[in-house]
C-alpha cells in the first residue's frame, strides 16, 4: 500500500502520453454561447453573446476563433450536422463544450446527424452525443472528452486523444497516428469495438469493452509501435457460428513494436479465444506471454459472469499499471486513483490503479453521532461519539465542532470530549472524511444549563383537537401539563402529576402528561419533576376546564338509538347511555373524534304519564333542566344541542313512567373543525299557507331554496331554522334533509291534528343549495323561520355549556298576552345562545318570539303554546348584553322556562 508511489506513476503516465503541457496563453477572447431552448432569444445572425446566443452549433463553428470556447446549452437536441473545418493555434485551441445542467449532462445532436472534425487542428470537443458519427478527418491535436458516440478517425490524422467517453465501433485508419483511447466505455455493434487500421502508434488503455463478436481490439496492417494496457474485456452471451469472439487480434504486420500487458479478459466458453497474435491463436495468457513476451500480468476469466468477485472485490482492482502509455490520473466518471484496503496491490511496481475505465472507490455511507450527556450543567465533560460505515473500513477523519464557537476537534478517533464553559443550547455537527474526500455528516443538540437547583416550572393549557387530524380521538375537557420551561440542570427523569380531581399520572421524560375532566370547573393542578440525579422539585396552577369554541359539521340526520328495536323503553329515574361517537360516510364509519358537543334530534313517545326528559354529558350530575316534555300517549320532539361527556357519550333520563326514545344524530360540534355559525334575525324562508304550493300532503315533498336568499350566502353548508307544523289531518312525522333523492330514517318534528308543533332544525345544504320537507301520513302546512346558516364566511364559534337554567316565570309570575321579558345569564361577549325554551301552563293558543335583546323584534315565532300542554323547543337566537328578549303574543298569558345550552362568539 504506497499510495504516494501511485502517485508518482500516474503524473509519469501522463506526461509520457502528453507531453509537458503549453503555457496557456495571455490573452483569451471572450466565449461564445449557443442554445436553442425556448425562450433563449437565440439569433445565428447575432454575436454569440449569453444574452443572444447562436441557435445553432454549425453557426458557433464558423464563428470560433482560436482560444474561444463554444458554450452550449443542453436540454433539446440540435436538428444539425456540425463540421469543425478551421484550426486553433497552440495554447490556443478551438473549444465546443456542453454546458450541462437540469439533469442533461450531453447536449446531444437529433437521431444520425454527425459531428465532423476536417483538416483542423487544435480542437477540444467535451460533452457533445452524436448517434450518426463522429468523424476526425485529416485533423491533428484533437482532444475529445465525454462524448457519446460512434467514432472514425480517418485521414492521416495526428494525436487525437479520446477520454471518459462512451464510444461505438471505433475505427482508426487511413494512417492516422498516435490516437490515445483512455478510460472510455466503448462497444462493438457492427464488429470490434477497436478496429485499428495502418495506425501506428495507436495507444488503447483502461478501457472497457462490451464484446459482441470479433476481437475487442483489432490492430493490423501498419498499426505498428501500438500499447494496450489495463483493459477489461467482457462478452456477455455467445457468438453465432461461424464467427468466434477474441480478446486482442494483432496482425503480423502490426506486431513490430506493439505492446499489450495488465488487461483482464473475460470470455465465455465457446467460440472464444483469448489473443490471436500474428496468426496464432492462444488460449491463455501465460502461452501467450512465453511466445510473444506480452501479456505477463494479463488474466484470463471464463466465468459467465465476467469474473468472480467476493464481497465487491474483483481482480480488476488494485492490479493496473499507472505508467502504461494513455494512463490518465482519474477515470471515466473524474474519481482518482483509489487503494482498497482489502486487496493487495499488484499493480505495476506494486501501485494500486484498477484496470478498465472505472476505479472503485471507498463509500462512506453514514455517520451517526450520540453525546453521553446531551443535557447537563456547564463545565461537565461532554463526550461525542461518532459510528461511521463505509464500504472499505479504511481510516477515517473525524471533525468535531460543538457549537459554542470553541476551535473544532480534528482527530482520527471517532471520539472527543468537551466541557462548555457557559450555557448554550448548542448543536454539535461532526463530520466524517475519507481518503478520498469523501464527506457524511451528523449531528445531536446538546442542552447545556447553569449549573443550581432543580425548580419545577410546568404549563397547563386545554389540549384540543388539530385540523391537521380532525379524527384523532381528544375528549372533551382535556388539559395538558408541559414541564419543559422548569429550571433543571439535569436532564428531567419523570414528571408526576395530580390533576387536583382525584386523578393522578405521571410520563417518564419531558413528555406532556394529558388528562380529560369529567366536568368543567375549576382545579389545582400539581406537578412533581425529578431529574436523573434524584432531585425534586414540585409546582402548583389552578386551570378552568371548560368546553372550548367550535365549528359545526353537519351530518344528513342518523339514528343512532331506537328503544322500540332494542325491546328496552326508558323507565322514569333511570339515566340511559347515548353513544354520539359514528358518523356514516361513504368510506364507512368514522369516529367524530374530539366533539364537544352533539346535535340530536330526541323524540319520546308511548309515553305512560305526562313527563319530561333531560339530557346531559356522561359523567356529569344531571342538570334541573329539561329537554322534551311529552303527555300520557302523546309524541313529543325536540332538537338538543348536548357536550358530550369524556366518554364520548351522553346521558338521557326520563323523569317519571315509562316511554320511547328515539334518537336522530344530526351534527356535532369541534375544536378546530367545521364551519362558524353566522346568527340572523327571525326570517320566514317557507310557508305551505301561502302561495301555489299548498298544504303538503301524506308521503309527499316539497323543495325550498335557501342558499342565496333570505341572507343566507350561496355556499352555506347548512341553515338553523324553526320548523312549524300547522292544520295537520292526523299524526305524522316532517324530516328536512339536503338531498331530495336520499331521504334518511329520521324526523324532526312530530305534526298532530288540531296542535301547532315547532321544532328547531339545523340541516344542511344540498348541492342544488335546497333542503327538502317530506312528510309521512298526514298533510300539514308547514312554516320555515330561518335563524342562522353555517359556512366558510361564518363569524362565530359555538361554546357548549352544562344546561344550565336562567329563568324560570314560574317564581316570579306568568308572561302577560303582548308582554316581554328579558333572560340574563348568557356570557357577556356572546353575541348568540343556544336556549331550550319551554311554555307551560298557557291560557290560550299562541307563540313566543325570541330575539336578541334591543333589536327589533322580528315576524316570526319561536315555539307555540297550547293550553294544557307543556312546549319545549330548542332556539338559536341572537344575543347582546349577555341577554335575549321573550315576547309573548297576545292569545293569552304563559310561564317560560329558559336554560342555557351554549353561545357562540366572534372569534
Amino acid at each position: 500500500m504506497r499510495p504516494t508511489r501511485a502517485t508518482v506513476l500516474l503524473t509519469a503516465g501522463l506526461v509520457t502520453l502528453l507531453g509537458v503541457p503549453a503555457a496557456v496563453a495571455a490573452e483569451t477572447p471572450s466565449d461564445l454561447y449557443v442554445s436553442n431552448r425556448a425562450g433563449a432569444n437565440c439569433a445565428d445572425g447575432g454575436t454569440g453573446s449569453r444574452s443572444v446566443p447562436f441557435c445553432t452549433i454549425s453557426a458557433a463553428a464558423k464563428a470560433v476563433q482560436p482560444g474561444q470556447t463554444v458554450r452550449i446549452a443542453t436540454g433539446t437536441p440540435y436538428a444539425e450536422s456540425v463540421t469543425i473545418d478551421r484550426p486553433g493555434e497552440p495554447g490556443k485551441p478551438i473549444a465546443l463544450v456542453a454546458e450541462a445542467r437540469d439533469g442533461y449532462p450531453q447536449a446531444r445532436l437529433d437521431t444520425d446527424r454527425t459531428l465532423t472534425i476536417s483538416r483542423a487542428a487544435h480542437v477540444r470537443i467535451r460533452g457533445l452525443s452524436v448517434s450518426g458519427e463522429l468523424r476526425v478527418d485529416a485533423s491533428t491535436d484533437v482532444e475529445l472528452t465525454a462524448v457519446h458516440a460512434p467514432l472514425k478517425v480517418t485521414g492521416a490524422s495526428a494525436d487525437v486523444r479520446v477520454s471518459r467517453s462512451e464510444l461505438e465501433d471505433v475505427r482508426i485508419a487511413g494512417g492516422s497516428r498516435r490516437t490515445v483511447l483512455s478510460h472510455n466505455l466503448v462497444t462493438g455493434y457492427l464488429g470490434s469495438p477497436v478496429d485499428a487500421v495502418d495506425a501506428p502508434g495507436t495507444v488503447i488503455t483502461n478501457n472497457s469493452f462490451v464484446l459482441q463478436c470479433d476481437a475487442a481490439v483489432s490492430l493490423s496492417g501498419g498499426s505498428t509501435g501500438s500499447a494496450v494496457f489495463n483493459n477489461y474485456v467482457r462478452s456477455p452471451g455467445t457468438c453465432v457460428a461461424p464467427k468466434t469472439r477474441t480478446g486482442i487480434a494483432v496482425t503480423q504486420s502490426a506486431t513490430t513494436g506493439t505492446r499489450a500487458d495488465y488487461n483482464l479478459i473475460a470470455l465465455v466458453a465457446g467460440r472464444a479465444v483469448a489473443y490471436q497474435w500474428a496468426g496464432t491463436t492462444y488460449e491463455q495468457p501465460a502461452a501467450f506471454h512465453t511466445a510473444t513476451g506480452q501479456g505477463a500480468h494479463d488474466i484470463l476469466s471464463r466465468a459467465t459472469a465476467g469474473f468472480d468477485a467476493v464481497d465487491g472485490i474483483t481482480p480488476l482492482v488494485d492490479s493496473a499499471d499507472p505508467t502504461a502509455p494513455g494512463a490518465l490520473p482519474t477515470d471515466y466518471l473524474g474519481n482518482p486513483a483509489a487503494d482498497d484496503p482489502r486487496v493487495p496491490n499488484t499493480g505495476k511496481d506494486g501501485a494500486y490503479l484498477d484496470r478498465g475505465a472505472h476505479e472503485s472507490q471507498d463509500w462512506l455511507q453514514t455517520v451517526r453521532l450520540a453525546l453521553d450527556q446531551p443535557w447537563a450543567p456547564a463545565g461537565t465533560p461532554v463526550k461525542a461519539t461518532a459510528a461511521a460505515t463505509s464500504r472499505w473500513s479504511g481510516p477515517l477523519t473525524y471533525r468535531f465542532d460543538f457549537g459554542d464557537g470553541t476551535a473544532p476537534v480534528v482527530t482520527s478517533e471517532p471520539t472527543a470530549t468537551h466541557a462548555y464553559g457557559t450555557p448554550c443550547a448548542c448543536t454539535v455537527k461532526v463530520t466524517a472524511s475519507n481518503g478520498i474526500g469523501q464527506q457524511r455528516a451528523a449531528e445531536q443538540s446538546a442542552k447545556v444549563t447553569a449549573t443550581g437547583a432543580l425548580a419545577a416550572a410546568v404549563t397547563a393549557t386545554p389540549f384540543l383537537p388539530t385540523a391537521e387530524e380532525p379524527r384523532a380521538y381528544v375528549a372533551p375537557l382535556t388539559f395538558s401539563v408541559d414541564a419543559r420551561t422548569s429550571v433543571a440542570p439535569w436532564p428531567i427523569a419523570r414528571v408526576d402529576v395530580d390533576f387536583g380531581d382525584g386523578t393522578k399520572t405521571g410520563a417518564d421524560g419531558l413528555d406532556p402528561v394529558r388528562h380529560a375532566y369529567a366536568k368543567p370547573g375549576d382545579y389545582t393542578v400539581t406537578a412533581t419533576v425529578e431529574d436523573v440525579k434524584g432531585s425534586t422539585s414540585t409546582t402548583t396552577r389552578t386551570v378552568r376546564a371548560d368546553y372550548a369554541a367550535s365549528g359545526y359539521v353537519a351530518l344528513a340526520p342518523t339514528r343512532v338509538l331506537d328503544t322500540r328495536t332494542t325491546g328496552s323503553p326508558l323507565q322514569g329515574g333511570t339515566a340511559t347511555p347515548v353513544t354520539l361517537p359514528v358518523v356514516y360516510t361513504g368510506s364507512g364509519p368514522n369516529h367524530t373524534a374530539g366533539m364537544t358537543a352533539g346535535v340530536v334530534n330526541v323524540t319520546v313517545t308511548d309515553a305512560t304519564e305526562d313527563t319530561h326528559l333531560t339530557l346531559w354529558p356522561s359523567g356529569q350530575a344531571r342538570p334541573a333542566t329539561s329537554n322534551v316534555n311529552v303527555t300520557a300517549g302523546g309524541t313529543s320532539s325536540n332538537t338538543v344541542t348536548v357536550p358530550v361527556g369524556a366518554d364520548g357519550k351522553i346521558s338521557a333520563r326520563l323523569n317519571a313512567g315509562q316511554a320511547t326514545l328515539v334518537v336522530d344524530f344530526i351534527g356535532y360540534y369541534q375544536p378546530n373543525t367545521g364551519q362558524r355559525f353566522s346568527p340572523i334575525a327571525p326570517t320566514r324562508i317557507a310557508d305551505t299557507r301561502v302561495g301555489s304550493g299548498g298544504i303538503l300532503s301524506a308521503g309527499q315533498t316539497r323543495t325550498v331554496p335557501v342558499a342565496g336568499l333570505h341572507g343566507i350566502p350561496a355556499d352555506a353548508t347548512a341553515v338553523a331554522l324553526n320548523l312549524t307544523s300547522t292544520d295537520s289531518s292526523g299524526n305524522s312525522f316532517v324530516v328536512a334533509y339536503p338531498r331530495p333523492d336520499y331521504r334518511p330514517n329520521a324526523s324532526h318534528l312530530n305534526p298532530e291534528p288540531g296542535k301547532d308543533k315547532s321544532n328547531q332544525a339545523i340541516v344542511p345544504v344540498g348541492p342544488a343549495g335546497t333542503i327538502t320537507l317530506y312528510t309521512n301520513t298526514a298533510s300539514t302546512h308547514l312554516v320555515l323561520d330561518a335563524v342562522g346558516y353555517y359556512g366558510k364566511d361564518g363569524t362565530t364559534l359555538f361554546t357548549p355549556a352544562v344546561p344550565q337554567r336562567l329563568a324560570d316565570t314560574r317564581t316570579t309570575g306568568k308572561l302577560n298576552p303582548g308582554a316581554t321579558t328579558t333572560v340574563a345569564g348568557i356570557p357577556a361577549g356572546a353575541v348568540g345562545a343556544v336556549l331550550n325554551v319551554t311554555a307551560t301552563d298557557s291560557t290560550a293558543p299562541g307563540f313566543l318570539t325570541v330575539y336578541g335583546h334591543g333589536s327589533a323584534r322580528p315576524d316570526a315565532s319561536s315555539l307555540n303554546t297550547r293550553p294544557g300542554a307543556t312546549v319545549p323547543n330548542h332556539v338559536t337566537t341572537p344575543a347582546a348584553g349577555g341577554r335575549v328578549s321573550i315576547w309573548n303574543n297576545p292569545g293569552g298569558s304563559t310561564h317560560v322556562i329558559t336554560d342555557l345550552l351554549g353561545y357562540f362568539t366572534r372569534g
